[in-house]
């Protein structure tokens, strides 16, 4: 029990009524973005369906192939067990149903649930991307940093050229260059696939292959995923570090110059602590956000990089899905994707909550 205010000479009621404010506005911060990240769920549900079935092309036909889709009475069965011949608005509310339930339809080329083949091809694509963004973050931020520290000297003005180059270079072309000197030239790095053709998957724990490896305690097999995954994660890396550089060399001059930081180094506290404990938490809220975005990206855009070193993500399974006009496939993957961005920008909203009380307020 608190006591009123004249009453607590040890003013020991005042913390703890200014604790509980103090949790108020994250509280409510979080419901917010919790209650905005559902609607944008609901609105990736309602484009989705929407854009598929803008499509020109006619799915009935990429479903059943021409010879059938040739015979009235097949394509009327057809249309009439996939729900095609109802209103569109009543699709659609079948649609949302069928979601709620985690069915995501049956792809027309497979004949197997779309649930089922996604949940197959993510792993490949979350492991490779969470490599490829561990990369950037380290090698970005700690090139960024040094940059701006050594504004306009020597090590800037190389850190900025190499970073242009890291996001001018078109990614397919140097998954290609990468793959012809490490592999077929100099023999490096294996050309293709996750694991080795003699290699045996590990059990299924998480899908990623690295650590359902060490779950297994096999070390052979995850030496050898870990080799198949370095190549194609440092070409994903590169543009993203590229861009982390820049971006965080300008995060970093813009915090430099915050009274704060002087008044930090006016204290006479040493140049790492001022560094690690001013600079880099002022300039976190904008690499979050980039980092974000960035592995948002790296989920949904490696196609080219998965083509080149037949990666069997979800990139693959979604160019193919595509070409052969798989509707419910392309559906599930860009509902999953959509989702994807949304859960990471959400993340993001935490993180933003957790080290700028600033902007629980807002």
């Amino acid at each position: 029990m608190i006591l009123p205010e004249s009453s607590n000479s040890g003013g020991q009621a005042r913390p703890a009524k200014a604790t509980a404010r103090g949790h108020h506005p994250l509280a409510r911060y979080l419901a917010t973005r919790l209650g905005l990240s559902v609607l944008l769920v609901f609105g990736v549900t309602l484009v989705t369906f929407v854009l598929t079935n803008l499509v020109p092309a006619d799915p009935v036909q990429a479903a059943l192939g021409e010879q059938a889709a040739a015979d009235p009475q097949i394509v009327a069965q057809f249309r009439k067990q996939a729900g095609l011949d109802q209103p569109l608005p009543v699709q659609y509310v079948n649609y949302l149903g069928r979601l709620l339930t985690g069915n995501l339809g049956t792809s027309n080329q497979t004949r197997l649930p779309v649930s089922q083949e996604i949940a197959k091809a993510f792993p490949a694509t979350a492991e490779l991307a969470l490599v490829a963004i561990l990369i950037s973050i380290v090698i970005g931020v700690a090139l960024g940093l040094w940059a701006a520290l050594r504004r306009r000297r020597a090590a800037d003005h190389v850190i900025r050229a190499v970073s242009l180059v890291g996001l001018s270079i078109p990614t397919f072309w140097l998954a290609l260059l990468m793959y012809y000197i490490f592999f077929f030239k100099l023999r490096i790095f294996p050309g293709s696939g996750r694991l080795s053709p003699t290699a045996i998957a590990p059990p299924h724990v998480t899908g990623l292959y690295t650590v359902d490896s060490l779950l297994a305690g096999q070390l052979d097999n995850f030496a050898d995923a870990l080799s198949h995954l370095i190549l194609p994660a440092l070409v994903l890396a590169l543009y993203t570090v590229g861009l982390l550089t820049r971006f965080s060399r300008s995060s970093v001059l813009d915090v430099l110059n915050q009274d704060f930081v002087k008044a930090a180094k006016a204290k006479g506290l040493p140049a790492r602590v001022v560094v690690t404990r001013y600079v880099l938490r002022g300039a976190l809220v904008p690499i979050i956000t980039i980092v974000g975005l960035a592995f948002g990206s790296l989920l949904s855009g490696t196609v080219l990089v998965e083509k080149v070193f037949a990666w069997h993500g979800i990139g693959e399974y979604a160019f193919t899905a595509a070409t052969k006009l798989d509707l419910p496939a392309v559906m599930g993957v860009g509902l999953v994707v959509g989702i994807v961005y949304i859960g990471i920008n959400f993340l993001v909203d935490v993180l933003y909550g957790v080290i700028d009380p600033r902007v629980r307020i807002q």
